[in-house]
Parts: structure tokens; sequence; C-alpha cells
């Protein structure tokens, strides 16, 4: 053959390369695919790990975490608000305790003679009438249940309520305060018989059994059968009326 025909021929080298490149890959991915053992590279690990793996790490399956999510408390203990604090009364509790309310129910106490001074008045009208004024001597709020247990001496009974007189709440007292009822001590036409006179007064009040006295006028006062008194109340128009 010719030196000139065993020449290289410049044009076919790319040719060649090229075909020599497309075997190296063949063969690339031959291999890659008989060295994974398991066909179409499925895995046998179970539940594939939702982390990926780092570098000459193996990959773990993902585990069911144990710790609360975010807004979750653990089971057994309420997750606590915001602005709570441990050990914090819970919504709608009241604390206890006595207040400094004068009007509160553990501050107050019911009118006796232990802490009532009463002072009995004879007035000009209306006629025959007696005005009984209380004070509060003590140091707390006190309730001056019903009317007043009226006593005159040598009296087999005490006098009834008029009912029309009861007022729509029971009549307190602060300390110092006064409270009011009326006495009719007997009939202007005579019909309460002949009547007598008393000198002496004595007053209790509904569920106590101590008696306060009383002073009455000089010369005493005329009383009779029609003995009748009002509820206490808070003023002494209101008692006379």
């Amino acid at each position: 053959m010719p030196a000139s025909a065993r020449r290289a021929d410049p044009h076919s080298r790319p040719f060649a390369t090229a075909g020599l490149a497309v075997a190296a890959l063949a063969t690339l991915t031959l291999a890659a695919c008989s060295g994974s053992g398991q066909g179409e590279g499925v895995r046998t690990e179970g539940v594939a790990s939702s982390q990926s793996s780092g570098p000459g790490q193996a990959a773990r399956p993902a585990e069911p975490s144990s710790s609360p999510q975010a807004g979750q408390a653990p089971q057994g203990k309420p997750t606590a608000g915001k602005g709570s604090s441990a050990g914090a009364t819970p919504h709608g509790a009241q604390r206890t305790g006595t207040t400094h309310d004068p009007y509160a129910p553990e501050n107050r106490v019911p009118c006796t003679a232990a802490n009532i001074k009463v002072v009995a008045t004879s007035v000009s009208r209306p006629l025959n009438h007696m005005l009984l004024t209380v004070t509060n001597t003590g140091s707390k709020m006190c309730d001056l249940k019903g009317y007043p247990v009226v006593k005159f001496e040598g009296a087999q009974s005490v006098p009834p309520v008029m009912e029309h007189t009861k007022p729509q709440a029971v009549t307190s007292l602060p300390p110092g305060g006064k409270g009011y009822a009326s006495v009719i001590l007997s009939a202007g036409d005579g019909s309460g018989g002949e009547g007598r006179t008393a000198r002496h007064l004595e007053i209790g009040f509904q569920g106590d059994d101590s008696m306060a006295g009383a002073a009455l006028p000089a010369g005493g006062v005329h009383i009779d059968d029609s003995l009748r008194v009002s509820y206490w109340l808070t003023s002494a128009e209101d008692a006379l009326s």
C-alpha cells in the first residue's frame, strides 16, 4: 500500500474518539446496574429515613417522636396560658378571707342589748305615741331584725306589730348609726280598756334573749290593751307615720 494511503486520515479522528466515549459510558452503566444486586434499586431497610444521610453514614429509619408538639402539653398536665404562673387562682375561683366592706356578711352582727343603747321619747304627734331610738355602740355593722320586743313592767305579754310598717329590707346600723320604732301606747277613744301607768320599760331584739333598759319620762306613761309597735325603720318620720 502506498505510504500516502497509510497516513491517518485527519477527518476520521473525531468519529473514533466519539465511539470510544460511547463505549466507556455503556460500560459504566452496566457496572452500576450489576452492582446493585437487588434490581431496579429497591431498598430493603423498611421505612425510609426522613433525613438524608451524611457522607459515610447509613440512613436510619424514622422513629415516632415522644416529645410533645408545639402548643401541646404532656398528658395529664395543663398547658399554662399566656401570663399564667404556677399556683395562680383558677378562673372563676374566689379568694376567701375577711374583707374591709362593713356590709359584707362576715363583718355584720345582730343588734342586741350588748351593742345597742335605747332611748324612749314621748311625742306630741301622733297622739299617744312613743318613739324608740336605738344607737349602735359597737364597732361593727349590726342588723335590727324584725321589730322591738317591748315589755312594760307587769306586762303579761308583748304588744303585737303593725304589719303595714314592715320595710323592704332589714334595717342595718353602722357604728354610731341610729334606728327607730314607734309604740302606740293607748287608744284615744278608750277602746283599749281602763289602762294603767307604766314607769319601767325594757326592749328586746329578735333572736336574742337579752333585754336593754329604756328610761321613761318622769311620772311614767299611760298604756292600755291597744299597745302596738312598728318594725325597726331607718327614720323617725317613717316610724311615726
